[in-house]
């Protein structure tokens, strides 16, 4: 997606920064992803049900504005590090669901060779970074990508998303205090959709809002709705902004939820169904869908047109995937060193 407005902004000056800052086809696109990333995991989720899937996976259904919001304001030359939970995040990022599908399916045409599945896709074409199953994992690569552009004296930045149970974790304080310290370009973008695993954090952090550990680190702290996309991409926007001027790095606090368990095994028994029916209310897909009939940016039926053609390309995503090209036996060492990689003709 182009950095800020490419085109005609979709509302007038007096309109709030996400209005004012993107133009119609920006914020359609938007929407566009976020149905992509919401039907994608459904897509993905059936396909573990009916044994086309094996392992585990670990679904973002409902932190959808947190992904999009994130990643609208970035270029292909800007750097993201994503978590176990980072579908939604590859999506945003630029990433192409065929190639994931057959990601998941073990087969050649997956971004990773069929080799990372769910929990490590990586796309180096789009600045993904890759995601990892280890909690706090991409804090220090991150920031150790954020290190790496100024010392080329660049202009992009790193964006670093991670949740709530890694802010409990070394490598978090390790990661914000360096990057602290040298006033790297990186924005780390916390995803506090209530718990860790099993665990609230009302019941695991001390204070309130993850943000204010901003404070030990003397950078900007900020806490928004992570339903709403607008929140979101102008808080991220603003310390991409800060980043790309030299003024060091920013902890954005995105309070949002999982509707699903934390994985397929989770039983949910740690919370009510009450509390995930009231997070759906909450659901930032048609809260977005209403904003833009409102701003006259999109009607319904441009609304049911961009849903409808997204289904299409899940579906046609899921069966290039299903059709891909399984791993032969002698190609098991591939990739294990960049001298393979390049020998191989692996793309890099």
């Amino acid at each position: 997606m182009a950095p800020k407005t490419s085109g005609k902004p979709a509302a007038g000056k007096n309109a709030r920064p996400f209005y004012a800052n993107h133009s119609a086809e920006q914020l359609k696109e938007a929407l566009r992803r976020m149905y992509l990333i919401r039907r994608f995991e459904e897509m993905a989720e059936e396909s573990y049900v009916r044994g086309l899937t094996h392992g585990t996976m670990h679904l973002s259904v409902g932190q959808e504005a947190t992904a999009v919001g994130a990643c609208m304001d970035l270029s292909n030359a800007d750097y993201i590090t994503s978590t176990h939970r980072g579908h939604g995040h590859c999506i945003g990022k630029g990433a192409e669901v065929k190639f994931m599908f057959a990601e998941f399916f073990g087969k050649e045409e997956g971004y990773c060779r069929g080799r990372g599945g769910s929990m490590h896709i990586a796309d180096p074409a789009t600045g993904n970074l890759g995601a990892n199953g280890i909690v706090g994992g991409g804090l220090p690569l991150a920031t150790g990508a954020a290190l790496a552009i100024k010392q080329r004296k660049g202009k992009d930045v790193a964006v670093c998303f991670f949740g709530d149970g890694a802010q409990n974790e070394g490598a978090f304080h390790e990661a914000l205090n360096m990057a602290a310290v040298w006033k790297l370009p990186v924005v780390y973008v916390c995803e506090n959709n209530q718990y860790g695993m099993s665990v609230s954090t009302a019941r695991s952090t001390a204070v309130k809002d993850v943000a204010t550990r901003a404070i030990s680190y003397n950078m900007p702290g900020v806490t928004v709705d992570g339903n709403s996309i607008a929140d979101v991409n102008e808080a991220v926007s603003a310390a991409i902004e800060r980043a790309r001027n030299g003024e060091g790095p920013s902890l954005i606090e995105c309070k949002t939820y999982r509707t699903k368990g934390h994985s397929r095994s989770d039983r949910n028994r740690y919370r009510t169904k009450e509390e995930i029916e009231e997070w759906k209310n909450k659901d930032p897909i048609p809260a977005f869908e209403k904003d833009l009939e409102a701003h006259g940016i999109a009607s319904r039926s441009e609304i049911d047109a961009i849903r409808e053609a997204v289904e299409k390309e899940v579906q046609d995503g899921f069966t290039f995937a299903t059709g891909g090209t399984n791993p032969t036996p002698d190609s098991l060492m591939r990739g294990v060193t960049t001298t393979d990689d390049i020998a191989m003709g692996v793309q890099a």
